[in-house]
This record gives C-alpha cells, structure tokens and sequence, in this order.
C-alpha cells in the first residue's frame, strides 16, 4: 500500500505537473527524500507531502498550516516553535523530534508516535490525539484543553504544569504518568 500511496503521488504531480513548495525549495523533482534538510522558518503551508522522510530536518519556526504531512518520517527533526495548526499528520513519525512549543491546536495526531519526544509548553489544545504514542514524554506546561486523548499512551509522561481541562482521557494509559501540578478541570 505504501508504494501505491508513492506512485499516485508521483502520479498526481506529473498529471498537474506542479511540484510541492517542499520541492521548490529543496530543488527536487518528484523525489521524497529530504533527510537533515534545513526549512527553518519557510512558509509550507497548505502543502501536500505526504510520506516524506524528513527526519533530522530542522523544521524550526516554519509554517506548517493546515498541510498534509500523513505518512511522514519527523523522527528526530527539530519542529521547535513550528507551526502546524490544523495539519494532518495522521501516521506520522515523531518519535524523539525537538517540539517545544510547537503549535499544534485542531491537529489530527490520530495514531501518530511521538515516544520520546519534547512537547513541552506545546499547544496541543483540540487536537485529536486518540491512540497516539506519547509515552515518556515531556509535556511539561502544555496546552491540552479540549484535547481528544482517549486510547492515547501516556505512560511515564511528565505532565507537570499541563492544561488536561476538557480533555478525553477515556482508555488513556497513564501508568507512571506525573500529574503534578497540572489542570484536570
């Protein structure tokens, strides 16, 4: 499925003959593969790259509105301050990126990993994170108000300072989890 998922993207590029922003910029035709590439504060958004393997990108302070990033490899990329609101990033790999104060409120995280990585004073305020992989993470001071974590694992996750007001934490893992200090209501 996920070469199928390649070939109708490659596909659908040559049908418009228009390539993604990320293309542009990286100065690539039709190829997927922008491991350690630097986008630091560039404006990608409403863009469609869907299963690009970005990790170890720096992805700091770039716009990232509304684009569809499902499928893609952000293992160890640095997003910090990026912003993402409203992306789809469903089946995304996070695991271990740099996320510090990322903003990604009305994102669709469903399923994504994000194990290990640093989501501290993130806005993740109603975003759906139902069966996402949070665990041992830092989520220090962030926004979680509204958020839609039921399934989600967020065992060993420290949430000290976090904003869980509203949030659905029906069938969420939260063994080892540290509440402390943080908003449950």
């Amino acid at each position: 499925m996920f070469t199928k998922e390649i070939k109708a993207s490659i596909k659908q590029i040559d049908q418009t003959k228009k390539l993604s922003k990320l293309e542009k910029i990286a100065g690539l035709d039709r190829k997927r593969d922008f491991i350690g590439i630097d986008l630091s504060n560039e404006d990608l958004s409403y863009d469609i790259f869907t299963h690009a393997d970005l990790s170890g990108a720096n992805l700091s302070d770039a716009d990232l509105r509304g684009t569809n990033l499902r499928g893609t490899n952000l293992r160890f990329a640095d997003l910090r301050s990026a912003n993402l609101r409203g992306a789809d990033l469903r089946g995304t790999n996070l695991g271990f990126a740099d996320l510090r104060g990322i903003n990604l409120r009305f994102a669709n995280l469903r399923g994504i990993n994000l194990s290990g990585a640093d989501l501290s004073d993130a806005d993740l305020s109603d975003a759906d994170l139902s069966d996402a992989d949070l665990s041992g993470n830092n989520l220090t001071g962030a926004d979680l108000k509204d958020a839609d974590l039921s399934g989600a694992n967020l065992s060993g996750a420290n949430l000290s300072d976090a904003d869980l007001s509203d949030a659905d934490l029906s069938d969420a893992d939260l063994r080892g989890a540290n509440p402390a200090q943080s908003r449950l209501s």
